[in-house]
């Protein structure tokens, strides 16, 4: 079966959270491509149907095994990968919400292969996605959570 997120036509909406619990974000590396190896926050692509924050909640649930309880944005990333010709391969739009751990341990699915609670300051010793930090200390600010 092929990707249908492959060389689309349009771009595709998805989501993350920046998972606050205390002063720590939730960062989880990815297991497969696209963008695998990096870290990044959890989430996923919005199904037809559903609200943003059912959306996010259930891309957590799914790949985390986290409850969580979106409380805002916090910021947005596009994210374009183009082939060696050019072309379009990837194209999403993410909205990044601040969200509350509520309950549970971190249990990745098949494509994640690491999880890590830091602390802001802390991120700059990884490799992540472009903006995250940026989004880290947004939702940060938003929660409430302890500063660094």
């Amino acid at each position: 079966m092929s990707d249908p997120r492959l060389y689309p036509d349009r771009p595709f909406l998805a989501v993350s959270a920046a998972v606050v619990r205390a002063d720590r974000l939730l960062i989880v590396r990815r297991a497969r491509r696209p963008a695998h190896g990096v870290y990044t926050f959890p989430g996923g692509v919005v199904e037809a149907g559903e609200t943003l924050a059912e959306a996010v909640a259930r891309e957590i649930r799914e790949e985390t095994s986290l409850v969580i309880a979106p409380q805002e944005l916090a910021g947005h990333r596009e994210w374009i990968a183009r082939d060696a010709g050019g072309r379009v391969e990837r194209h999403f739009v993410i909205l990044s919400f601040a969200a509350r751990w509520v309950s549970g341990e971190f249990t990745p699915n098949e494509e994640l292969d690491d999880g890590r609670w830091v602390r802001l300051p802390e991120l700059a010793s990884f490799t992540t996605t472009e903006g995250l930090a940026e989004i880290a200390a947004a939702a940060l600010a938003l929660i409430g959570g302890e500063p660094p």
